[in-house]
């Protein structure tokens, strides 16, 4: 069972990140306990479900038990445990302070009696700051191509059951044999429009759910790794599964360029597969598991933004190591606004043929 209560009909004056993230407040065992009241996404090939639903329901929880003169500036998260998609989820609130100017709540999601994610977040008065202020803004990348209004990527394919639009752009400096100066980036909104009953907190919590498309995937992009298992007999978990390896190798080009999880390097090694090279053999170095550990976000201008709206996202990853990779990522609106400053460490494992992970 994928909801601990019946769903309701989809609200069709809402989007679909608002259905998405819909909770259900449990007042009756609990004010401070909530669920998910819709089924939660599980990417294909992924080992639980999507790490963003996570982030962003948590905050929806801890939004509600806040003064709405209250908006959240940081959370710091992290993953325990993968979600099963089969399951509901109990997010559980806890009130840790609410003063004058800021107020502290931590998350923890459970499922079967275990924590599989918590979090705590700072919520600050709006307007507090006084009249004089310190302040500064790193500016965003100068002449980076507009998004292209009637393209969707994350249509059809793995991405369909998606509630927000990504495109991806080259990666900058891909041909430098320095990871860490190599800059990916991509536009991303909501689908729909966000209805003004969500008010400034569903955007919030839209952009909390976006944040963590493809985050510690940097780690991959920038070293050119492959995702996607060619070896049956390996017990590792691949970031893709077989399935989709499938249909990949059914595309031509054109269509292999459309896709949101396939860079320059991957469809070079598929023409490979389809022209029947072993890719053992080649002793290309393949991922063998790829997971979220912890995931920070520092909310910017928390009031002054549609998630609806194309937002620009520039990821970099600065270290790599001992099975880890740590990346960062900057969000800002189409006119420049920084809106948004994320950190992300994640597992990430080659694949080893001497071993198993």
């Amino acid at each position: 069972m994928a909801t601990l209560i019946r769903p309701p009909p989809i609200n069709h004056s809402q989007s679909a990140i608002e259905n998405v993230l819909e909770l259900t407040q449990l007042s009756d065992i609990d004010p401070d306990l909530f669920t998910n009241t819709r089924p939660l996404w599980h990417p294909p090939g992924a080992r639980g479900i999507f790490g963003g639903a996570a982030i962003a329901q948590t905050l929806s929880a801890a939004q509600k038990t806040v003064d709405p003169e209250f908006t959240v500036h940081s959370m710091h998260c992290y993953f325990v445990l993968a979600g099963n998609a089969d399951i509901p989820i109990l997010y559980h609130v806890e009130r840790v302070r609410s003063g004058k100017s800021f107020a502290t709540r931590t998350v923890q999601a459970r499922q079967r009696g275990r924590v599989i994610f918590t979090t705590t977040m700072s919520f600050v008065r709006q307007n507090s700051g006084g009249t004089n202020m310190v302040e500064h803004v790193q500016p965003m990348p100068q002449d980076i191509p507009a998004p292209i209004e009637d393209l969707d990527e994350t249509e059809g394919f793995s991405h369909g059951h998606s509630p927000f639009q990504s495109q991806r752009m080259a990666i900058e400096n891909d041909d430098s044999d320095q990871p860490h100066t190599k800059k990916c980036r991509q536009w991303i909104k909501a689908r729909g429009r966000i209805s003004p009953a969500g008010g400034h907190e569903a955007h919030l919590s839209a952009i909390a759910y976006m944040s963590d498309s493809y985050f510690v995937g940097t780690v991959a992009r920038v070293h050119k790794l492959w995702r996607y298992s060619t070896d049956r007999k390996s017990n590792a978990k691949s970031s893709i599964d077989e399935d989709e390896l499938k249909k990949l190798l059914e595309m031509d080009d054109e269509e292999l360029k459309r896709q949101k999880n396939v860079d320059d390097a991957d469809i070079e090694r598929i023409r490979r597969l389809k022209n029947g090279k072993d890719m053992q053999k080649e002793a290309r170095p393949e991922i063998g598991m790829m997971v979220s550990l912890d995931h920070t976000i520092y909310f910017h201008n928390p009031r002054n933004f549609r998630a609806d709206e194309w937002i620009f996202t520039e990821m970099q990853t600065p270290w790599a190591g001992d099975g880890r990779g740590l990346v960062y990522q900057k969000m800002y609106t189409k006119d420049g606004t920084l809106i948004a400053s994320c950190v992300q460490e994640g597992l990430v494992r080659l694949k080893q043929n001497d071993s198993k992970l």
